[in-house]
């Protein structure tokens, strides 16, 4: 018999902790609750008594978030998925590192789908994930992040964003080329590095098509319009595009 996830959950609303203890009950057979916690004083007992799988973590606590609790296990061997409300640049960070998270108000079907991934990893034999948390405690340092964890077929590459030149798309692909002229396909659409990206000097261009406004060399009005950038691409603009791609372009600085 396959054994459960040891759990942890924590949050500083006994009302969270237990709607998410039932769903678990209900909805996760490969999940089993062994503790719980109100703050991180009590979550850091609990972590290091019950020694868990998973511990699904509220950022938002009295007397600390749920980033000062993971600071006390820099080489932890257990999972997280963040469970919170807190929803502005540590959101963002959060994104940037590629760390699971589920919204309050939870989504029953949103959460028993982030439990399947972290079931399906650790079946896989994957743990910790220690490197995202460095990058992740690194990214909340600022309110700009500055690495970006992006899914590779080999594993995960963590980018400064200054590296790439352009993101294109490619079916539910992406595309991305770097400094150096790399270039490395990623298992995500273009939509989710434009919602990530989009308030970074990045622009997009057209619907195949996300730019780095540090790269543009030129704008070519002829033919249709397009963009060349200082690797030599030319990427095409669309229509309705051009007149706000000159603004940024004319606001743009260094």
């Amino acid at each position: 018999m396959k054994r459960k996830l040891r759990t942890i959950v924590i949050d500083d609303e006994q009302n969270a902790v237990d709607f998410i203890t039932s769903i678990i009950g209900e909805y996760c057979i490969d999940l089993e609750v062994v503790g719980k916690a109100n703050n991180v004083a009590e979550g850091v007992i609990v972590i290091e008594k019950e020694k868990p799988d998973l511990v699904l973590l509220d950022v938002e606590m009295p007397n600390g978030t749920g980033f000062d609790l993971l600071s006390h296990f820099p080489d932890k061997e257990f999972d997280v998925v963040f469970i919170t409300a807190f929803n502005h640049y540590a959101i963002k960070a959060i994104k940037f590192s590629a760390v699971d998270y589920i919204l309050k108000p939870i989504n029953i079907s949103e959460f028993t789908e982030a439990m399947a991934r972290v079931v399906h990893k650790r079946s896989a034999g994957g743990s910790g994930d220690n490197e995202k948390f460095r990058v992740l405690m690194e990214n909340l340092k600022t309110p700009t992040p500055s690495r970006l964890a992006i899914p590779t077929s080999d594993g995960m590459e963590y980018l400064n964003p200054r590296e790439i030149i352009r993101i294109e798309a490619d079916r539910s692909y992406s595309w991305f080329y770097l400094t150096g002229g790399r270039k490395i396909l990623v298992s995500k659409n273009l939509k989710e590095f434009q919602d990530l990206l989009g308030d970074r000097y990045f622009f997009r261009c057209h619907n195949s098509c996300l730019i780095n406004l540090k790269y543009v060399k030129k704008y070519v009005k002829t033919e249709g319009g397009y963009i060349e950038m200082l690797d030599g691409s030319q990427v095409p603009i669309s229509r309705t595009r051009k007149d706000i791609f000159l603004i940024h372009m004319s606001r743009f600085r260094g």
